[in-house]
């Protein structure tokens, strides 16, 4: 008897088999791929930079998986509390309405293609998001097809996140077996008592072991890098330089940023040639981890500096808190200097090696730390001297920098009490003294650019026009911060989770897209990711502030004969200065 050769499979039937084994091997929710298509597209819409295709990746990976994990939360949820209260002859209808297995495939099949479809769609929509920001910014546009590699990325963040939690799923069933079966240990209390080990030993393992030993790495590997010099950074030799043969701080301790501080630095010459008046080689001063044993003798070797270059003499003195490695705004530095004819003194410390990001995560205390007590150092022996024979003393801090010196004052009246004005440039928005200003501002003011107390002693820009808002009154001594409303530093707070800032509900910026929108949880890791850009934008934007500080000095403590011809002067060469710091650093 010959058998009937069997027809192969139809090309929709290889499609469905491929899948089933797919779906077997997987064991997708379905819910979560919907959530999770929805959180994806979320994740795409513009924030406050632009990103490239692999934080666009990376950031639409996390939101995906965290969409997936609320779909499929929702699904237990129903099955487990609102599916049992229906009533039985409901339950019976639905059960029997349901549609058969290949129907069933096919739909999978729907959700599937239209997910990674609709992905890529989205991406496409993103790349001209991201142009349009880009030329908003002055940057160069991005191209639609390199961003859709940001779907392979977010695909490969979704399946490790899942595993990663698909193991942990195990451990814990492994841990409630064992108690169970092993131990006889009832499985209402092995259950519970599986997650709770699993979770401790994560947490220790994560905060006790991992996390120590990668700032350990981290801190050890950045001790490395602040032993590092820039060839152009040479010992000065000038008595009124830190690291020089007389200083009381010696140069081989001042570390890579406070070598380069103390080493690139305006001479005399340079801000007569600038100024077209007689000028003075400014001081600096700086004291490196290694300067001294602990904070407290750091600040006093900083105050035996200032009184070893007589920079009590001067007309201003400005203390620096810095930034985690120590790193001081160049062109801020230069504007004081270039403004008072080189009649100035900075003083500065370095508190961590560890970048400001690091430095904030692991241990922002030191920030503060170091802020209090140069400050309370620097005034103690400032007080000492005649009140006519005293310097202007004045105050800076950048970024986690401005978190610091923040510190060092309760309030208000404490920084009129201690200084003669204060510049905070890109503060975060965990800042305490700059979160009381913004949220008792003057109603009807937007987050972005507040007034507070109608200006009368601290002001708030984004430009230079902004330090002349309002138009009244600004008593000495004056407090100014400076921030973009691109800048992600500012803007970046845990509460973007769940909670819309009015940064959001308000007027976008000048420099930020008209289609931001807040989503819950996407667009904290998104602003989460912006951090990473906050310095590769042009000037003027981002974290970006270039010669504007020098618009808040003048804001803050304008001298005498200052005029608009010579501050066109003075911003053209912090302009060349700042190109040679890129070209030779």
């Amino acid at each position: 008897m010959t058998t009937a050769p069997q027809s192969s499979p139809s090309l929709p039937q290889r499609v469905l088999g491929v899948l089933s084994a797919a779906e077997h091997a997987i064991k997708p929710n379905y819910t979560g791929v919907v959530i999770g298509a929805i959180f994806f597209a979320w994740s795409v819409s513009p924030s406050l930079l632009p990103r490239t295709w692999i934080f666009q990746g990376l950031v639409s990976g996390i939101s995906a998986v965290i969409g997936y994990g609320v779909g499929c939360v929702l699904e237990w949820a129903f099955r487990k509390w609102a599916w049992p209260r229906i009533p039985a002859r409901t339950r019976a209808r639905v059960r029997l309405a349901q549609p058969g297995d290949r129907i069933r495939q096919i739909v999978k099949l729907v959700i599937v293609l239209g997910a990674a479809l609709g992905a890529a769609a989205i991406l496409a929509r993103s790349a001209r998001w991201q142009r349009d920001l880009q030329v908003l910014m002055g940057m160069e546009p991005t191209e639609t097809s390199s961003y859709l590699r940001a779907e392979l990325l977010a695909a490969a963040t979704v399946a490790l996140v899942i595993g990663l939690f698909r193991l942990v799923r195990w451990l814990i069933r492994t841990i409630v077996r064992v108690l169970n079966i092993n131990w006889h240990i009832p499985r209402a209390i092995a259950l519970p008592a599986g997650f709770v080990v699993v979770v401790v030993l994560s947490v220790m393992l994560f905060q006790g072991v991992l996390a120590k030993a990668f700032f350990s790495v981290a801190n050890s590997a950045f001790s490395v890098r602040n032993s590092n010099t820039s060839p152009a950074a040479v010992q000065p030799v000038q008595p009124e330089r830190s690291g020089s043969p007389g200083s009381l701080a010696p140069w081989d301790t001042l570390g890579s940023e406070g070598r380069w501080f103390v080493s690139f630095v305006p001479t005399a010459e340079r801000i007569a040639q600038v100024t077209g008046a007689p000028a003075r080689d400014p001081i600096r001063v700086y004291a490196g981890l290694e300067s001294a044993e602990n904070p407290e003798a750091i600040a006093e070797l900083v105050v035996k500096e200032l009184d070893r270059t007589r920079a009590w003499d001067r007309k201003v003195l400005v203390m620096v808190t810095t930034t985690g490695t120590g790193w001081v705004d160049s062109t801020t530095a230069e504007s004081i200097e270039y403004m008072y004819g080189g009649d100035s003194a900075i003083a500065a410390t370095q508190y961590s090696y560890l970048p400001s990001v690091l430095s904030f995560l692991s241990d922002k205390s030191k920030a503060a730390e170091a802020g209090r007590l140069l400050v309370h150092a620097v005034h103690e022996r400032w007080a000492q001297l005649p009140p006519d024979a005293r310097p202007k003393l004045l105050v800076y801090g950048e970024s986690l920098g401005s978190q610091g010196s923040e510190a060092a004052f309760t309030g208000l009246d404490d920084i009129r009490t201690l200084v003669d004005g204060v510049l905070w440039v890109g503060p975060p928005n965990s800042n305490r003294l700059w979160n009381q200003f913004t949220t008792r501002r003057d109603p009807g003011t937007p987050e972005i650019l507040p007034i507070y107390a109608d200006g009368l002693i601290v002001r708030f820009a984004a430009d230079a026009p902004d330090l002349n808002r309002p138009p009244t009154a600004w008593i000495d001594p004056r407090i100014a911060y400076l921030q973009h409303a691109s800048d992600p530093i500012v803007w970046w707070s845990s509460d973007l989770l769940f909670e819309q800032p009015d940064w959001l509900r308000e007027p976008r910026g000048s420099d930020v897209s008209k289609s931001i929108r807040w989503w819950p949880v996407v667009t904290f890791w998104q602003v989460s990711a912006d951090l990473a850009h906050a310095q590769k934008v042009p000037s003027g934007h981002g974290h970006r502030y270039g010669t504007l500080v020098l618009d808040g000095w003048v804001s803050v403590v304008q001298p005498e004969n200052w005029n608009p011809d010579l501050e066109a002067r003075v911003r053209q060469a912090l302009n060349e200065d700042s190109d040679w710091e890129i070209e030779h650093k």
